[in-house]
């Protein structure tokens, strides 16, 4: 839908799903939907990646809004993971347009400026700052707003995981410098602020879905607190859920679930890519496939590398359907 032409409120009045706030704030910067965008594929990427040996893959979001809306409707990890790692993407994405020069409304980080002083010495801030206050503060505007037209609990744990994700980006923020004087002898550094490949946000991320907290609705209902006493009370960078996940093991229209159906499994692993555990039991087909590969490399001075090409032939494990292998629809 970005490839809208006409007026700014034509493209905003025609994107799917957004809520009267998010066409506000479109009318009102056009030209940072189109960072959106950028920032919708980066997150969906890492998805995919965190979760690419697990049986719910984020691919569910290939299959448009109807089935991911059902991830989303629960209260589950996935779900949490989600709105944290697509409100991180928001962030990302709107931050480095400012540093491109792409945005009206933002630049570089105007607060990074003059002199300043680190562990190492004194230093002159100079080049670009990534203005990550400035992304943070559009994607809590832009993300948040499908969230405080509710008042429930879900609502509230929405806002939660959107807030971690982008406090995820900010906390790999790191300080770049270049060094000047004779040889480069750094009697002078001109420093400024980046933020790390999305990847570091995506590990992180990851880890915190691995040990989100499962939480239930406080008393008064404005906060949450810990359904077993167990466990620590969350902080603002931890992931919290309500509801335990389903298996996935089937397709599921009600919970956003693809099934584990044809996915490919390891037969070595005894992790979550497991044949065992990736086919739920099933079983699973092999076949053996012929393919291409690089061998036989060796490195010629200077400098390059040079390989044969050479015919690989390997089994491939795809898990077996369940003898009912259609949709499973509740309503």
């Amino acid at each position: 839908y970005m490839g809208a032409v006409g007026s700014s409120r034509v493209m905003c009045d025609n994107v799917p799903g957004l809520v009267s706030r998010q066409r506000q704030l479109c009318r009102r910067h056009p030209e940072a939907m189109l960072s959106i965008g950028r920032g919708v594929a980066a997150w969906t990427a890492e998805c995919q990646h965190q979760f690419r040996r697990h049986r719910w893959d984020c691919h569910a979001l290939e299959r448009g809004q109807r089935l991911l809306g059902r991830v989303l409707l629960r209260s589950s990890r996935e779900s949490a993971f989600v709105h944290a790692i697509s409100s991180a993407g928001v962030v990302f994405a709107i931050t480095r347009a400012c540093s491109q020069g792409e945005l009206k409304s933002c630049s570089c980080d105007p607060k990074k400026k003059g002199p300043a002083k680190d562990s190492k010495g004194h230093f002159d801030w100079g080049g670009c700052s990534d203005n990550i206050d400035y992304g943070i503060k559009f994607a809590r505007a832009f993300v948040d707003a499908k969230e405080r037209k509710g008042k429930d609990a879900r609502a509230l744990m929405n806002l939660h995981n959107n807030r971690a994700g982008r406090k995820a980006v900010k906390r790999f923020l790191k300080q770049e410098c270049k060094c000047h004087g004779v040889s480069g002898s750094c009697t002078l550094r001109t420093c400024w602020l980046a933020m790390a490949d999305f990847r570091k946000t995506g590990d992180y991320l990851w880890k915190k879905y691995n040990g989100a907290i499962q939480v239930v609705m406080n008393q008064d209902g404005t906060g949450f607190t810990v359904a077993n006493k167990k466990f620590k009370k969350p902080t603002k960078n931890d992931l919290v859920y309500f509801e335990s996940s389903p298996d996935y093991c089937i397709r599921d229209r009600d919970v956003g679930s693809l099934g584990t159906a044809g996915r490919v499994c390891n037969q070595t692993s005894r992790g979550m890519d497991s044949c065992e555990v990736m086919c739920c039991g099933r079983g699973y087909d092999t076949s053996r496939v012929s393919r291409m590969t690089k061998c036989e490399c060796k490195f010629h001075w200077c400098c390059a590398v040079r390989c044969q090409d050479c015919l690989e032939v390997v089994d491939i494990h795809t898990c077996k359907a369940p003898k009912s292998a259609g949709w499973i629809s509740r309503t």
